[in-house]
């Protein structure tokens, strides 16, 4: 009989959850999906059926949007081939309302390549003019003024495999809570790296 332990086998792919040092007045959490064994960013339709099990579960049962503050011709034409609900808010800021899981996937599938934001909370209920002006203005930049307002602003950049959550509600080990059962279906080891 070997002596040697068999390490087990990691899941393909995993989620590193972190705290993130954004200054000390803006409380944040990094979110980076993997390829496990390469440490690659993951991508494609397995990051977007990922991302869009994990941001539901993240909001919890609070109303979420997506925001777009460029393509936007592309982004409105993909949401009337889809049915997601839209509004234009300001000169360049457009806001996808309560978009289904299976909708999220199909943003994070086809809009890979760009950065966009996303809001969780009451507020995001309704139209936050202020905020979309700024979007329009700042692109993500916007959400340092006014996340606090939310439950959390993310920051999602889908080719890198990353995501910034901003947030004085939403703690690294809520988040980590909050997700294990929503990536359990898709191999996923959740990590909070030290």
């Amino acid at each position: 009989m070997s002596s040697e332990m068999i390490a087990p086998e990691l899941p393909p792919y995993s989620l590193d959850v972190q705290p993130m040092e954004l200054g000390e007045d803006t409380k944040a959490i990094g979110l980076e999906l993997l390829e496990t064994e390469s440490r690659e960013p993951l991508r494609g339709p397995v990051a977007a059926q990922i991302w869009s099990a994990a941001f539901p579960a993240l909001a919890a049962k609070e109303s979420l949007v997506v925001d777009f503050f460029s393509h936007l011709e592309r982004v409105r034409e993909f949401c009337k081939l889809h049915g997601v609900l839209f509004r234009e808010t300001a000169s360049r800021c457009l806001v996808l309302t309560q978009p289904s899981q299976e909708q999220l996937r199909l943003v994070f599938e086809r809009f890979a390549t760009e950065t966009f934001g996303l809001r969780v909370g009451a507020k995001a209920e309704q139209e936050d003019a202020v905020l979309e002006n700024e979007l329009s203005h700042r692109g993500l930049d916007a959400y340092q003024a006014a996340y606090s307002r939310y439950t959390f602003c993310a920051v999602c950049e889908p080719e890198d495999g990353w995501v910034t959550l901003l947030s004085d509600k939403l703690w690294t080990s809520e988040g980590i809570r909050r997700l294990r059962p929503a990536l359990q279906p898709f191999d996923v080891y959740l990590a909070r790296p030290h």
